[in-house]
């Protein structure tokens, strides 16, 4: 049986960005589940090397019942020791798996906004040399509660708990580090609509589309760090 990373997307974006070029790159087998477009949750089962929740327009509170499935998959992930990493919505089903709510944050964030790393032995560990501070791409106007036992590892000005660790091979994050140059550009692109006001929390189409190809540069160092070490837990 081979084992393989599961990626769930829930946008209608038809690649998850940085974190699957990294696994092409290692030659790390995935497969991409869909559920908001009619794919089933997998049962756990040992063909599963790890699991990946990318972001979403949806809140991990809603009542979707394939919110539900992912939120119960990850528990058990976490029950079997299996590693998990979660983007912005992602990182919130997985801190609803964990028992911690997930609420409205005190500002929208969006856009590329300055990250700050925690003075601890997990930052440490997670960021590596990573410079402090750093820039991260931001969309998403709720925020998780910090699970029992999880460590901090950064956090920005407009939202405390932007990133955390639990245990040696669960990473769930606030941000989007995942960001490519066309994916981002597809994002900005699509939902222009949205991003035609500003203010210190949130940039507009054109504040994000300056000095992109340098800042996703910039990010995808970033992604480098933080996926080669949750990836170093995987078991293939």
């Amino acid at each position: 049986m081979q084992r393989q990373v599961l990626i769930f997307l829930h946008m209608d974006d038809r690649h998850p960005g940085y974190i699957a070029d990294y696994l092409d790159k290692q030659q790390i087998p995935y497969r991409i589940i869909r559920a908001d477009q009619g794919d089933a949750i997998p049962p756990l089962d040992g063909s599963m090397a790890g699991l990946v929740f990318m972001g979403g327009v949806m809140s991990a509170n809603d009542d979707i019942p394939w919110i539900k499935a992912e939120i119960e998959l990850i528990r058990q992930s976490l029950d079997q020791g299996v590693p998990v990493l979660g983007h912005c919505l992602g990182g919130q089903l997985i801190s609803r798996a964990l028992g911690q709510e997930v609420s409205t944050n005190l500002v929208a964030e969006v856009g590329w906004h300055s990250c700050y790393r925690q003075s601890n032995a997990a930052a440490e560990d997670w960021l590596g040399d990573t410079i402090d501070p750093f820039t991260m791409f931001h969309w998403h106007y709720e925020t998780f509660a910090l699970p029992a036992g999880a460590q901090l590892l950064f956090s920005s000005q407009h939202c405390q708990n932007q990133a955390y660790s639990y245990g040696d091979n669960v990473l769930a994050m606030q941000g989007h580090v995942e960001m490519t140059e066309p994916l981002l550009r597809s994002w900005i692109t699509q939902w222009r609509s949205h991003l035609n006001e500003c203010s210190a929390s949130v940039q507009n189409h054109q504040q994000i589309a300056e000095d992109l190809t340098a800042n996703v540069a910039a990010l995808n160092q970033v992604a480098e760090q933080l996926y080669q070490r949750w990836a170093s837990k995987l078991s293939l």
